[in-house]
């Protein structure tokens, strides 16, 4: 009898120790949250997509207080939140030249990195200074190396492959949801593809192939998805802010010459240059229309419910409206 009792509770014994075992497994499995980084929105709503409600994935975008991307420093909190996640996903470009160091002194040495500018390979567009546009105060750029547009998200082509690169890179962390990754992209995707086939539909029965931005010009990619012709006052990345004599003159003189009914600016822009552009024309009665490059996305309009998609099909109503 009482060697059944002993018998019986070294089974119970295992039992429980076997329970706990596998109990702790599970909650390794099922409550390890993955982090993921993100610097800029349009990577951070693309993580949005590929993730849904997967309530493992904790998801943080660092520029979310309106920040230019261009004059953008991390500070010791953004640095500590980026060393110790599971995935950190950055643009790359040379507005990211702080990154290197980030990384290097990260705690999570098994990081997985996304560098889109990388992920593009030779797909990346060097800076172009087009006739018309005003360069840096120092022109010092021709003797260093060729400096590449870094504004790669408005292009709706690279936004699919960089939303496989990042359904890829959650699949690595979180193998256990893979297939429901891949599903989110696939559907997200297919968006991205429908909403490239109204852009191309535009611009093929535009009458106007030719946008001009009395501002820094950013769409560089977008511009040449669709092989339209463009003028700007400065090159994306420059921190000029005010437009020389020469420069309006021959910005005002195009639009006169195209007979554009449009002058274009970002989002970021006070108007001044734009303006001043159409009062040097012969009618003075073009439209000032502004397309958004999400480079400066607070958490507010994401909590109000914009995305990378909604922003896009925003924008291709305001391109409707200067190729007609």
């Amino acid at each position: 009898m009482k060697k059944s009792f002993a018998l019986i509770l070294c089974l119970i014994l295992l039992a429980s120790l076997f329970a706990g075992c596998n109990s702790t497994d599970q909650n390794t499995e099922t409550d390890a949250d993955i982090k993921v980084v993100a610097t800029i929105f349009p990577l951070y709503d693309w993580v949005r997509e590929v993730a849904q409600d997967d309530v493992h994935i904790d998801l943080d975008l660092l520029l979310d207080n309106g920040v230019d991307l261009h004059s953008y420093q991390p500070t010791a909190k953004d640095i500590m939140d980026i060393s110790d996640c599971d995935v950190f996903v950055y643009v790359g470009g040379e507005s990211d030249k702080w990154v290197a160091d980030t990384l290097a002194q990260a705690d999570n040495k098994d990081m997985i990195v996304l560098d889109l500018m990388d992920i593009l390979g030779d797909k990346a567009k060097e800076e172009e200074l087009k006739e018309g546009m005003q360069g840096e105060e120092e022109e010092e750029e021709a003797e260093e190396e060729p400096e590449y547009d870094e504004h790669v998200w408005l292009s709706l082509k690279n936004a699919a492959l960089f939303t496989q690169s990042i359904a890829d890179a959650l699949k690595t962390a979180d193998s256990r949801h893979a297939d429901a990754f891949q599903a989110n992209a696939d559907a997200y995707i297919e968006k991205l593809s429908a909403l490239d086939a109204q852009y191309q539909n535009t611009v093929d029965s535009a009458s106007v192939k030719t946008l001009l931005f009395g501002d820094r010009f950013p769409f560089r990619y977008l511009t040449d998805d669709y092989d339209l012709d463009y003028y700007a006052a400065f090159i994306g990345c420059s921190a000029e802010s005010e437009a020389s004599f020469e420069t309006v003159t021959f910005l005002a003189n195009k639009v006169d010459e195209l007979g554009l009914k449009a002058i274009m600016q970002i989002e970021t822009s006070d108007g001044s240059i734009a303006k001043t552009i159409r009062d040097n024309t012969k009618t003075k009665d073009q439209d000032i229309l502004t397309l958004d490059s999400m480079q400066a996305v607070t958490i507010d309009r994401v909590e109000a419910g914009e995305t990378y998609l909604s922003i896009m099909e925003s924008n291709l109503e305001v391109l409707k409206q200067a190729l007609s």
